[in-house]
This record gives C-alpha cells, structure tokens and sequence, in this order.
C-alpha cells in the first residue's frame, strides 16, 4: 500500500485529487492539509511514502516545505498549474510533476514510477537537484540521469556530449573511461540541454559547446572537442551552429 500525504492550499484541488486517488488501488491517502507550517509539522511525525505537493501554497511554496525537512525520506510528485522554470527543474531532477488540471491517466503512470523509485530510495540526493536547480534558475548545474542501476547526479558542465543509438542515448562525461547509457531518445536530452551550452550538430550528436577545440571548415564541416572527438556537422544546421559560435 503507497502511503500519501496531499498539500495543497485549494480544497477543491485536494478534493479532487483525493477523488482520483480513491480509485487507484494499494493507495492510501492518510491525510492532507493546506499550509507549509502545518505540512511540515505533519511530516515530522507521519511517514508517507509519496507527498503530492503544490508548487505555491498560499505566499510560500513546496521547495521552501522541502527545505524545511531535516531529512526528504519519501517520494515527491508535484502539482502546478504554471512555473515553467520549475517544471524544467522537475525535469533535470527526475522529480516528477503534475499539471493542473491533474488528469486521472497521468497521475496513474506517476504512480507507477513512484512504485519503481520507492525500491531505489535516492530521495535526498534528487531533492538536492532539484532545490539547487530551483534556486539558480537561471542555469542548471546539475542533472539527474536515470541508469540501470539507478541515477547518476551529473553536473552539466562535466557533459561532453550526447550520442544517438536508437531509442538509448550515451552519454560521454569529461574523464570518464566509458559512457553511461541511458534509455532516453536523444531528443529527450536535446529538450532539457539546448539552453545549457549544448547544441545538436548531427541528427546523432548533440554536443557542450564548451569542450569544442576546433571548427574544419567543409559542406557541413567537422567540430574537433578538447578529449579529439571528431564530428560532423549537417549541412543542415552548419548555419545555426556557426552562429552560434559567434
């Protein structure tokens, strides 16, 4: 049985949520309440396998609840209606999020992400991530990268590039002797590193604009990175990229 704990400061998201939740089965909601004060109290004595949190409660929000706790022992899924830059921060994370209005399909495969992740408990080092990236915005310096074995918590700037293989991507990190493979399309990480230094070069290559040591000149031409990786760059995207590289 999932234990949960709904925080929400608007009865009628908790009532509907509550609702939804009723008819999953093995899950348990064991209360919820309607301030970051009260929560917080709450969560010091109760132990609730998943919290669903809302990203604004009242003037104060679910990131400064999760700063509050000693220890983030549990499972966070949260639910917002706007805050792109912290739907972004879910996303480097590995915290997953709902959008408001929450729909029922969604919240079940969230649910059944949290049954998986319950076996892992990486909880705090995620929080970590994702109350870092919060608060610095305006760059992300790390990510959370879901292995086989678990989650790997990479900062960014240590990220090469990203190579394409089918529906897995491998991901190639500075000093590292061999890359991490993950079961994500290259699309996935094209979405969430784009804004970060990184750019597509090649349907299979996405690649740190920071570790590029030199441009060869060509129909498309080749990008040499400082560990004498050799690319190509599409003809395609040559323009974008040499702009890109002032």
């Amino acid at each position: 049985m999932i234990k949960t704990i709904i925080v929400d400061d608007e009865q009628h998201c908790i009532d509907w949520l509550k609702d939804i939740l009723a008819r999953q089965p093995d899950v348990d909601v064991i209360t919820a309440c309607r301030s970051v004060d009260e929560a917080e109290k709450l969560l010091k004595h109760l132990t609730p396998d998943v919290v669903f949190l809302d990203v604004q409660i009242h003037d104060k929000t679910g990131f400064d609840l999760l700063r509050r706790l000693e220890q983030v022992d549990f499972e966070v899924i949260f639910t917002t209606a706007y805050e792109k830059y912290a739907v972004q921060a879910f996303k480097f994370s590995a915290v997953d999020y709902l959008l408001k209005p929450i729909d029922e399909d969604e919240l079940k495969l969230a649910l059944e992400k949290v049954s998986e992740k319950l076996k892992t408990k990486d909880f705090s080092e995620k929080m970590d991530v994702l109350l870092s990236n919060v608060q610095h915005s305006g760059r992300h310096k790390k990510i959370t990268i879901p292995t086989q074995d678990g989650y790997l918590f990479q900062d960014i700037s240590e990220i090469v590039r990203c190579q394409s293989e089918g529906n897995y991507t491998h991901i190639f990190i500075n000093g590292a002797k061999q890359p991490v493979l993950v079961s994500k399309t290259l699309k996935t990480f094209e979405e969430l590193l784009t804004d970060h230094g990184f750019f597509r070069i090649h349907n299979t290559h996405l690649i740190n604009m920071g570790f590029i040591s030199k441009y060869t000149k060509g129909k498309g031409g080749y990008v040499t990175l400082k560990d004498h990786t050799v690319l190509e760059v599409s003809t395609r995207r040559k323009d974008e990229f040499l702009k890109m590289m002032g």
